[in-house]
């Protein structure tokens, strides 16, 4: 989860102002395409190019590493800023001070949170739309949206809340709405218009955190409740799976997202998005069924993205199917760095990836486990 502390817009910057416009074109096109690795290449290298000469910080990393955008071969060989480097250092290639936007890691009272600077949200919500519509919304359904997290009132500098009411404004028919307050979970709200949405035959989407769900999924099996959803619910999760109340596999949710809402496993997309990050990654399963397409369950990127799985000993990219760090390159990160060094876990599948974890001796971080702390608190 992340917050969003809004500021006056910055004054058009001379170099970023023609990046940004090729940017929203290549974005404009969709994820439907056909992936042009040449052109990714190009746009990512006067990224590379434009963060180095307007972003000290960052320059003055790269030099310590020996890479320029003199030197640099290609997008692989930009060096990648780690996650944490967001708590510590301002990451930016404008002045702060006209911050659009600043995302804040979620985390506890008075710890050190990452912060992201935006310039503008045109090129995070350029790039939000069409890749959750594609994922999320490949039929092109028009559905209530329940949405397990809290509303912009109550997380005002939240962008998980800033990306979700972007979505239900843009698609979420009516009766969308959120069900997570100060007090926790609205859980007989939620249950009532579970058990009508099931009585009208009205597919819906739930979206929110996953232990949103672990949370829903226990008050159903203490009271003895299942539901039917009808064909075409869907669930999109955030987050992982260990939380601070206990771990719960996602083999084992993804059963009782079957049994007690009646949405089987192939109707749940999980969405992977970070603090320092402006674009996101989603499974491909519903918009692989859409196509006609069966592969393992994986999280591939948007044209305008890249991931490499990095081999924690070496830093050098790992072998295919080999276990390591992942490295991302977002062409919509204009305004940081636009290469980001995790310490989560994963391995390369297909053209996509899966996650594994956190790296051994990593904090545990991310919107799920702050939600589960609220509810655990809020439910006793």
């Amino acid at each position: 989860m992340v917050s969003i502390a809004w500021a006056a817009p910055m004054n058009h910057d001379p170099l970023r102002k023609p990046l940004s416009t090729k940017l929203l074109a290549f974005i404009g096109e969709g994820v439907g395409g056909p992936r042009d690795k040449s052109r990714f290449n190009a746009l990512a290298m006067e990224v590379f190019a434009y963060q180095f000469a307007r972003n000290p910080v960052y320059a003055r990393f790269c030099q310590g590493r020996g890479v320029t955008p003199a030197t640099a071969k290609g997008w692989q060989e930009i060096p990648a800023v780690p996650t944490t480097a967001f708590k510590e250092l301002t990451i930016a290639c404008f002045p702060v001070e006209r911050a659009a936007a600043v995302y804040q890691s979620s985390g506890t009272t008075g710890a050190k949170r990452s912060r992201h600077y935006l310039a503008t949200l045109e090129l995070y919500e350029a790039s939000l739309k069409p890749n959750f519509q594609a994922h999320l919304l490949p039929d092109g359904a028009r559905l209530p949206m329940l949405i397990l997290a809290l509303p912009p009132r109550l997380a005002p500098h939240s962008s998980l809340t800033h990306m979700l009411e972007v979505v239900m404004r843009t698609w979420g028919a009516e009766g969308s709405r959120y069900y997570l307050d100060e007090d926790g979970l609205q859980r007989e709200a939620l249950l009532a218009d579970l058990r009508r949405y099931q009585r009208l035959g009205q597919p819906v989407a739930l979206l929110g955190t996953a232990f949103a769900f672990v949370h829903l999924i226990d008050h159903c099996l203490e009271q003895g409740l299942s539901f039917s959803l009808p064909p075409g619910s869907r669930i999109m999760d955030t987050g992982g799976y260990k939380g601070r109340s206990r771990e719960v596999p996602k083999e084992e949710l993804y059963r009782l997202y079957d049994s007690a809402l009646g949405i089987p496993g192939h109707d749940v997309v999980n969405e992977y998005g970070m603090t320092e990050m402006s674009s996101q990654f989603y499974d491909t399963v519903l918009l692989d069924t859409s196509r006609g397409r069966s592969r393992p369950r994986c999280k591939v990127g948007p044209p305008w993205a890249r991931t490499l799985v990095i081999n924690p000993e070496t830093m050098a990219p790992a072998k295919p199917g080999e276990i390591g760090l992942l490295r991302h390159f977002d062409l919509a990160n204009l305004d940081s760095a636009m290469a980001i060094q995790t310490d989560d876990l994963g391995r390369e599948i297909g053209e996509g990836f899966e996650i594994i974890g956190r790296a051994k001796g990593a904090e545990a971080r991310g919107c799920s486990i702050a939600v589960d702390e609220l509810l655990s608190k809020a439910q006793g």
